[in-house]
């Protein structure tokens, strides 16, 4: 790498990384009296609640839980719902419980397919399961490699139904979710996304260098930003007991929770959504009702646990 194009790039990382809490100066906040925050959602002139209700939630719920778990949801403000066909059941759950909400709410989904062919299949079926003739945003999901992006954007890749989606009226924004760096840093410099789902957890931000670089590049292009990991300690230690619907380690006490979700929402993220444990997920509402950015002295102890911690993930890739 030449030491211009270097120089560059640090620049738009270091200041992330020293400087913090971040400012919430430029994004657009509103609060109704005992509802959750909205924030806008880039330059789409979307406001979302800052809390997204992750469709795990509803997974392998009786159709009575997935309707009171979203009334609930529906009753605290939140208006932002994501889900995707690898959630299990998710879909076919979310769907009938959502529907007498749809039009005032916020839904993403998301594919896991590369190519044309599969993800305008799944496009299709997500649709049918959800009841619903648009989502709101469409995502590529959890893109990791390389060999993902040059799939995704080849002849015959999945981008290509996602533009002819957004022509058709059956999707409005189209994003994507990522667990690399290298993967996320790529999709933007190749398209003009609305929005991008990324973890933005404090370890892996301070053991892992895992973030900072990719909040920067969405931020300076005026992306979306949904946050995923908010409330993740780190992978499970060996012969820890297993929280049901985590495949990490959750923050189950409610202070280091409350931490965790006002270190990732301190940033200029539009919304964070909570593990999809459906107790975890209520712990995530109730705190969120009092939110309030980190002061440097939070902020100083987040750090501490951070590097004591063990990241989900790591930049650069070992």
């Amino acid at each position: 790498m030449k030491r211009r194009t270097f120089v560059k790039k640090t620049a738009i990382t270091l200041p992330m990384l020293s400087y913090f809490p971040a400012s919430l100066k430029g994004v657009i906040r509103e609060k109704a009296p005992g509802k959750i925050e909205k924030r806008a959602l880039g330059k789409t002139g979307e406001k979302l609640s800052f809390i997204g209700f992750g469709g795990i939630v509803v997974m392998d719920a009786t159709p009575d839980q997935a309707r009171k778990r979203v009334a609930e949801a529906i009753d605290y403000g939140i208006n932002y719902f994501d889900v995707a066909p690898t959630y299990g059941d998710a879909e076919i759950k979310l769907g009938p419980a959502l529907e007498p909400y749809r039009k005032n709410v916020f839904l993403a989904c998301k594919t896991t397919e590369r190519t044309k062919e599969g993800s305008r299949k799944e496009l299709e079926q997500s649709l049918t399961r959800l009841r619903t003739d648009h989502f709101d945003l469409y995502q590529l999901h959890a893109v990791t490699t390389m060999e993902d992006v040059e799939t995704i954007f080849g002849a015959g890749g999945a981008m290509e139904t996602f533009v002819k989606a957004r022509e058709e009226g059956k999707v409005r924004f189209l994003g994507f979710s990522a667990h690399s760096v290298e993967a996320a840093l790529a999709l933007m410099d190749r398209f003009e996304f609305d929005t991008i789902l990324f973890p933005v957890s404090f370890t892996t931000w301070y053991s892992g260098n895992f973030g900072p670089q990719v909040l920067a590049k969405a931020h300076e292009k005026g992306m979306g930003i949904l946050a995923l990991k908010a409330m993740a300690r780190g992978p499970y230690p060996e012969g820890a007991k297993r929280v049901p619907k985590c495949w990490y380690q959750p923050l189950t006490d409610p202070e280091d929770a409350k931490l965790g979700l006002r270190f990732t929402l301190s940033h200029p993220v539009t919304a964070a959504i909570p593990p999809g444990n459906e107790d975890l997920f209520r712990m995530a509402l109730d705190l969120a009702l009092d939110f309030k950015p980190l002061n440097d002295g939070d902020a100083e102890k987040i750090k501490k646990m951070a590097l004591e911690g063990k990241p989900l993930f790591k930049y650069p890739r070992a």
